[in-house]
């Protein structure tokens, strides 16, 4: 995949967004991962490079996960939760999401970001979203060509729907088609909404297999 190569080394060096690069950059490490190096940059996506049939699409890497670690969903309490369901789902070989070396392998699924920084209380300013999506989200879509994408919370989807022309509202557990492409609305797999049961790992789970199901890979 040549054209997932070229295009991590030039998202690894992007600084389009000022705020977001200083933020990613000073942050302070939490005293648990005291000895970790940091990340620090903008955090590549991966997954099923061969048979990503599945986008799985997150609103941005989370401080003290992708910053810290290097690799979307991993390191933090929003990835156990996704990889514990995708897990379930059949879609990864490993119930969690540690580190970059940790030896878990996804199938069908490709897994990114509409942002991808970790924004100041995971919130990126409406410019902050438009800039990654049209330096680098829109062409992720455009290489994989999934044949459905799972949003992560409303600005996943307001990022997909930026690119997609979408015309309809995020609506959990819902999804609309748009030229060929199945688009499933779930919750953020956020502890805000994970620990208080707004989302619950069998709702997440059901999602995942109807993506699966839909594009062939149950």
């Amino acid at each position: 995949m040549n054209w997932y190569a070229d295009f991590v080394n030039k998202l690894i060096t992007c600084r389009a967004c000022p705020r977001l690069a200083k933020y990613r950059e000073e942050v302070k490490p939490l005293p648990r991962f005291s000895d970790d190096k940091y990340w620090r940059r903008p955090v590549p996506p991966w997954g099923d490079l061969a048979n990503a049939r599945i986008m799985i699409v997150g609103l941005a890497p989370a401080v003290h996960g992708g910053n810290r670690t290097g690799r979307m969903f991993t390191g933090d309490s929003s990835a156990q939760f996704l990889f514990r369901a995708l897990h379930m789902a059949g879609l990864s070989n490993r119930p969690y999401s540690i580190s970059r070396n940790d030896d878990v392998a996804v199938r069908c699924i490709y897994i990114t970001s509409v942002v991808k920084c970790a924004p100041p209380n995971n919130r990126p300013t409406t410019d902050e979203i438009r800039t990654c999506v049209n330096n680098w989200f829109r062409y992720e879509i455009q290489r994989i060509k999934p044949k459905a994408i799972v949003t992560l919370g409303h600005i996943a989807f307001q990022g997909v729907r930026l690119v997609l022309g979408i015309n309809a509202e995020f609506r959990h557990g819902g999804y609309v088609d748009v030229n060929g492409v199945r688009i499933f609305m779930s919750y953020h797999p956020s502890p805000r909404n994970t620990n208080t049961g707004r989302l619950k790992i069998e709702d997440l789970v059901r999602i995942l297999k109807m993506a699966s199901e839909y594009v062939g890979c149950s």
